[in-house]
């Protein structure tokens, strides 16, 4: 039976959560404003989320005030700096995907990824200040810059001189970032609530596990400290190496909202111009960006997820061997054991044609459902990527491969993977490089080799000898408990002590569900039932002794709390 006193109060909006949504209508409302207020108001048109709110843009003044004649490219630019981080974050993604965006609108957009409108000199200066207390300035630097070298989302870089003579980049958080952060994190987690109640592919999506997977690395990209120690493990993962360079990290003075860090001086990768004026081998460049990414993913299982071209540069003193330099380690992306290996393997089979392969690894991991036929999906992902292969970059529409594996994905029901979403982010960013770079890349050409070594370094003889070494100590200590954790199983066996516990999340969370769907039907019927009942008595005579606007205020009182009750009942997400 259902407990219809406890679904009433469960179904009750708490005051918290009723500030929420006002809170999440308000900043809706204000971002309808920022794009009326830059004339995108073909934006909000096409924008489904703001179309209730699109009124609101004919009546905004700016439309009268402001010229729509500035360039749509500056305009989208500046209205995004103007809505806040995560916004400037999706312009960064979507400026290097010039075949999905017009050359306008993308030149425009890559201005976002290091030339934000910085904050003041005076405010930088404070902030300094602020992280080193009562130290003075003039004690540790000779010299700060005035001017920011580079201004993102994030954060601001300035050029400094230490007491020691050194030249050092300064990376000052921005300030009050974390609360427009926090509002436009809670917006994404109640948007993904309603994608995943009442949108079809909600569930198979998963875009609350992502929205969180988001919200954890963006938090994590204001700790300075943090990305300190990111840029040091990937320093010391290619120390040996010729491809990648990485600045080393001065940790006396770095803090928790301030990085200081040596400083380099490249060509940025974006400036074509100025490569090709140096006579660097554009082919070698393209070829480089692609091992770089598969020796972090795989041989490293720890890779830089923010490849966008603010934060690389290259380095032309030999224009035939260039090399690249990176920074801004804020937002770093990891793999296990399990997940190099799948993706190996499915790279693998992709370069050599093996459908059938891909088809059954996506089966084994419990990516698709275990009853998926496997001659039909092989099938599916033979239509979509056979027409890419041996072909260069500039003959293939990544937009259109991208929409026809979605639909492969929904129609087998494929689940998108949240610790996954970081690599494919940077994969696009690679495939956007390479694409600038040298539009006649052979991708698969040159990835298959890298992952052939790799998948030979992981599973032959030697890596075999290494795991052994490395389990040995392990084993010295097992091994000689082993008898009796043996005897002690069998004696609980044959007392009849031996017992076996099973629990099963997903059982436990369909009992939840359960529950709470059945809370939320108790308040949708009492609302129901008072709001008729309001009706009722409206009906009766028409006249009360105490009447607002010509009806009962019983009425009222039940159409309201009525009107409550079901709002609440019908909006309130399940808990998982």
């Amino acid at each position: 039976m259902i407990d219809l006193k406890r679904a009433l109060i469960d179904s009750f909006p708490s005051p918290h959560k009723a500030i929420m949504k006002l809170r999440h209508l308000f900043r809706l409302i204000q971002i309808n404003h920022v794009l009326a207020k830059h004339r995108l108001d073909e934006f909000i048109q096409a924008t489904h989320l703001l179309r209730p709110l699109r009124f609101l843009s004919v009546l905004s003044p700016y439309r009268w005030t402001h010229s729509s004649d500035t360039p749509r490219g500056e305009r989208l630019r500046l209205a995004l700096e103007d809505l806040g981080p995560i916004f400037v974050k999706f312009g960064q993604i979507l400026s290097t995907r010039r075949d999905l965006l017009p050359d306008d609108i993308a030149e425009s957009l890559a201005q976002l990824q290091d030339q934000v409108t910085p904050f003041a000199n005076e405010q930088a200066l404070a902030l300094i200040q602020q992280a080193y207390r009562d130290q003075a300035l003039d004690d540790i630097f000779t010299h700060i810059d005035e001017q920011p070298l580079a201004s993102a989302s994030i954060a601001q870089v300035h050029a400094a001189q230490l007491i020691d003579g050194s030249e050092v980049i300064l990376k000052i958080v921005r300030p009050n970032i974390e609360q427009q952060i926090r509002r436009d994190v809670e917006l994404l987690h109640t948007l993904a609530d309603l994608a995943e109640r009442f949108w079809v592919d909600g569930r198979r999506l998963r875009p609350k596990e992502v929205i969180t997977e988001i919200e954890k690395n963006l938090f994590d990209e204001l700790d300075m400290m943090r990305e300190a120690a990111s840029a040091s493990q990937l320093r010391r993962n290619f120390a040996e190496s010729d491809l990648l360079y990485v600045p080393e990290i001065n940790w006396q003075l770095t803090t928790e909202n301030l990085l200081v860090q040596e400083r380099i001086y490249g060509v940025p990768i974006g400036d074509i111009a100025q490569l090709n004026a140096n006579n660097v081998n554009m082919e070698k460049l393209a070829e480089m960006g692609v091992e770089i990414f598969f020796t972090q993913a795989f041989k490293h299982g720890f890779f830089h997820a923010d490849m966008h071209p603010g934060n690389i540069m290259v380095d032309v003193s030999d224009p035939e061997q260039p090399r690249y330099i990176a920074v801004d380690f804020g937002i770093m992306g990891t793999l296990s054991a399990n997940d190099q290996n799948y993706l190996a393997d499915n790279f693998l089979a992709f370069f050599n044609n093996d459908y059938r392969r891909v088809a059954e690894l996506h089966i084994q991991s419990g990516w698709v459902p275990a009853d998926t036929r496997v001659d039909e999906f092989e099938a599916a992902i033979r239509s979509v990527c056979e027409p890419i292969f041996a072909k260069p970059l500039h003959e293939i529409s990544f937009g259109q491969v991208l929409l026809r594996l979605f639909q492969t994905a929904r129609r087998f029901n494929m689940e998108v993977q949240p610790q996954l979403v970081l690599l494919q982010k940077t994969l696009l960013n690679i495939e956007g490089l390479g694409r600038q770079l040298y539009p006649e890349l052979d991708l698969w050409k040159t990835a298959k080799p890298i992952l052939e070594q790799w998948m030979h370094e992981k599973m032959g003889w030697q890596a075999a000898l290494d795991n052994l070494k490395q389990e040995a100590p392990n084993w010295a200590q097992t091994l000689p408990k082993l008898p009796s954790l043996i005897h002690q199983l069998v004696d609980q066996a044959q007392d009849g002590k031996l017992k076996m516990q099973l629990s099963s999340p997903d059982l436990k969370q369909l009992k939840q569900e359960i529950r709470h769907a059945s809370y939320r039907s108790a308040g949708a019927i009492s609302g129901a039932a008072f709001i008729v009942g309001a009706a009722v008595i409206k009906g009766l005579d028409g006249y009360a002794p105490s009447m607002i606007a010509g009806v009962p205020v019983l009425s009222w009182i039940f159409g309201v709390w009525g009107g409550i009750l079901l709002y609440s009942s019908l909006s309130k997400p399940a808990d998982k």
